[in-house]
């Protein structure tokens, strides 16, 4: 939906209803899904196939509100997680492995520090936290 205004974006991303279906995005409640075998269930469970079964991890309603969104935002993709501090996870450790580092703010939220801090260092990511009022030369002092 590249050549739509944000508002338009913003009620009509993310579900494309086919005739016969329902306008606007319906709420998924499931829990579980239904296969007809348990080999179906088990290549999901070794992500051999795509599909649903178990909403904590992934159902329609939280794909569609993915997909809305990643078109919002100009991208392919987005990915939604239960808190803050998931999201904190997943954006450091999809960029940084063992033995990188990473320049952070000093004033963020203290459980981000401490997931920095302490959580990631004993990953082997390490940290350098930098003031945000610091000079150029501190900032560029603090990459290696």
């Amino acid at each position: 939906m590249a050549d739509f205004h944000m508002e338009t974006k913003c009620v009509q991303s993310g579900y494309r209803p086919k005739n016969g279906e329902p306008r606007e995005v319906p709420i998924i409640q499931s829990t579980t899904f239904k296969y007809d075998t348990s080999a179906d269930m088990g290549k999901l469970f070794d992500l051999e196939a795509s599909g649903y079964f178990y909403s904590r991890l992934q159902n329609p309603t939280n794909d569609y509100v993915a997909a809305k969104i990643a078109d919002m935002e100009g991208g392919t993709a987005a990915m939604l997680t239960s808190s803050g501090q998931a999201a904190n996870f997943f954006a450091v450790f999809n960029i940084a492995t063992a033995g990188d580092h990473v320049v952070a703010s000093s004033s963020i939220y203290g459980g981000t520090y401490n997931l920095f801090h302490v959580t990631m260092r004993k990953m082997g990511i390490d940290f350098t936290f930098v003031s945000p009022d610091c000079t150029e030369e501190e900032l560029n002092a603090a990459f290696r």
